[in-house]
């Protein structure tokens, strides 16, 4: 069986040192994970060519159980599926194929990730939250959000007008969304929990603002911390990385792709957290 990552860039990607770790501890020696370059354009004769019908990969024959999916890829992908799981059309996005029965079935697993993340840090559920950036996370994050129990949240982004993906995903979760500019940002911290969004590094530039806020999720894992979230853990505030997202959203992944639950946490962690250390370790 084979299964694969694929997004642009994806040369970064720590999906298949986290997929392979699951495979090699479930005995599941026949099993593959690969990692392809495909952007929009080239999407849709991929996934034609990935059929479970037709029976083999782009390269080689064989089996395909199913595809993670990064950006730009979550929104494009939703048009090319058979079916779509509530979660994923409510977010607009799936980061997650399943063939099966000859069909495409897409998922959303971050939601998952990002909930079980809040979770072991042991955030509690917040009554109050902002979230930076307004792409395919910040969509994932209002559903993990709302199913924490908030039914309101604020958005900061650089520009309101390009809001408008995220503002249908809080609409079709039933979230009441305010709209904030960065500028403004001092105006919307005084809240439980704050879930920057934005890409490595993006977030440091305000860190002295959000060094006071109790709680900070940054979804950057490398490098690691970033300043914004050594800001926060300075003043004493609890601070959560993206890595244990990418890592609970992979659990899920795999579990739907080898309809298995006895899958590997700690293996996969050991496994991504030992790549990281990799290459900061090249890259210091």
């Amino acid at each position: 069986m084979r299964a694969a990552v694929m997004g642009s860039p994806i040369a970064h990607s720590l999906s298949p040192h986290l997929h392979r770790a699951a495979y090699r501890e479930m005995g599941l020696s026949g099993w593959s994970y690969d990692a392809f370059e495909c952007d929009e354009a080239a999407l849709p004769g991929l996934l034609r060519e990935l059929r479970p019908v037709r029976g083999g990969g782009p390269e080689e024959p064989g089996t395909w159980a199913g595809l993670s999916l990064t950006m730009p890829l979550k929104r494009a992908v939703l048009p090319l599926l058979d079916t779509v799981s509530e979660v994923a059309l409510e977010v607009g996005g799936a980061n997650t194929v399943v063939f099966a029965g000859g069909a495409a079935h897409g998922h959303n697993t971050d939601v998952h990730g990002i909930e079980q993340a809040l979770a072991e840090a042991g955030v509690p559920a917040p009554r109050s939250a902002t979230v930076l950036g307004g792409g395919a996370t910040a969509c994932s994050t209002l559903a993990a959000l709302r199913d924490l129990g908030l039914h309101e949240a604020t958005l900061v982004v650089r520009d309101p007008a390009r809001a408008g993906e995220t503002a249908g995903a809080a609409e079709r979760l039933g979230m009441a969304l305010a709209v904030q500019t960065f500028d403004k940002l001092d105006t919307v911290l005084g809240v439980d929990l704050v879930v920057s969004t934005l890409p490595g590094g993006a977030a440091d530039a305000h860190a002295d603002r959000l060094a006071g806020v109790p709680a900070l999720f940054d979804v950057v894992y490398s490098p690691w911390p970033t300043r914004a979230a050594a800001a926060v853990e300075a003043a004493g505030g609890i601070v959560i990385g993206g890595f244990p997202m990418l890592l609970h959203q992979a659990v899920r992944q795999v579990e739907l792709m080898t309809g298995r639950a006895d899958v590997p946490v700690a293996a996969m962690r050991a496994a991504g957290e030992a790549e990281i250390l990799r290459r900061a370790s090249r890259t210091g």
